[in-house]
């Protein structure tokens, strides 16, 4: 059975997550792209990561987790930086918020040397999130995708997951994501990423805006009310989303990154020729089993994607 390679470059980070006991904290692995590495394998993608590990007990800790997942590991470069470290807290709602501990550690080193490891193979790369928007690594992860993007045949997706504490000015900001954006064909953001990137613009227009800079296809997505797509020839498509008892949403955005990959690679419509072809209408599965992952992910404490095995009895793999 043809199962396409994807590829993950960024940040592999440890969470440090509150316990029961005050004081108390435990090291979880984390990072968008180590979360969105880990939601693919689990839907049964040949997934490789290209992630900086520290040779430190954290970094064995990430390296550990990833290769447990069945995630390979060849591109991802042992690197003699600290781990980055994030402090998690969880409101009552569930909702985190992170303190980041970044400074010269080991996501943001990237050298050409490194990335010019990436699989032959790979169909899919997906990049985002902090090393796309961190010197002096991030010149070589947009250069990455730029090569994928010009290879003609790679589909290129791109996650800003923005962190406006570590972007500090706005327009900045909006330069640096927007360098990811043009070499990308899927760009996914929430509702809370484009508020603060791009104040007082409706969700349509950062979208449009998003496919004049050469995105085939965007989605914003906006938690309990769902999510949207966009693409140039066609219509904005709305899908509800599915009611769940919220443990938190922590990786919940990862998880959908990765439910919408992996239904895009099982349909066979992950190559830009394919992707360029489908209708909104096409493309609303691909927006249900996103959301179907995601939702399942709310329902658990933590960045906990789902299996494939586990979605059976859901909408996935329907249409």
């Amino acid at each position: 059975m043809y199962n396409p390679k994807v590829t993950v470059i960024g940040e592999a980070l440890i969470d440090l997550v509150p316990g029961d006991a005050p004081l108390a904290y435990s090291a979880t692995p984390g990072g968008s792209p180590y979360n969105v590495a880990i939601g693919l394998a689990r839907l049964g993608r040949d997934t490789t990561l290209m992630a900086r590990l520290a040779d430190n007990a954290f970094g064995h800790i990430l390296r550990d987790r990833a290769l447990g997942e069945g995630i390979d590991l060849g591109a991802s470069p042992q690197a003699s930086e600290p781990t980055t470290l994030a402090v998690v807290s969880v409101d009552g709602t569930g909702t985190p918020a992170y303190d980041f501990y970044f400074d010269g550690t080991a996501d943001w080193q990237w050298t050409a040397e490194e990335t010019s490891h990436i699989p032959d193979r790979t169909a899919v790369l997906h990049f985002g999130s902090i090393a796309s928007w961190t010197s002096p690594g991030a010149a070589r992860v947009i250069e990455l995708g730029r090569r994928m993007r010009d290879r003609g045949d790679v589909l290129v997706s791109y996650d800003p997951n923005i962190r406006p504490s570590l972007l500090g000015d706005r327009d900045h900001a909006q330069r640096m994501v927007e360098r990811g954006l043009r070499v990308a064909h899927v760009a996914k953001a929430s509702t809370e990423d484009i508020a603060w990137l791009y104040p007082g613009q409706s969700p349509e227009d950062v979208a449009r805006h998003w496919l004049q800079l050469g995105v085939t296809v965007a989605v914003i997505t906006d938690g309990a009310n769902g999510a949207d797509l966009f693409t140039a020839p066609g219509p904005p498509l709305h899908r509800p989303a599915r009611e769940v008892k919220v443990v938190d949403t922590v990786g919940a955005g990862d998880s959908f990154t990765a439910g919408l990959l992996a239904s895009l690679m099982r349909r066979q419509w992950h190559t830009p020729a394919r992707l360029a072809e489908r209708t909104p209408e096409e493309l609303s599965a691909v927006l249900d089993d996103a959301i179907v992952v995601s939702a399942i992910t709310c329902e658990r404490a933590g960045a906990n994607p789902p299996r494939l095995t586990e979605l059976t009895d859901t909408s996935w793999g329907r249409g």
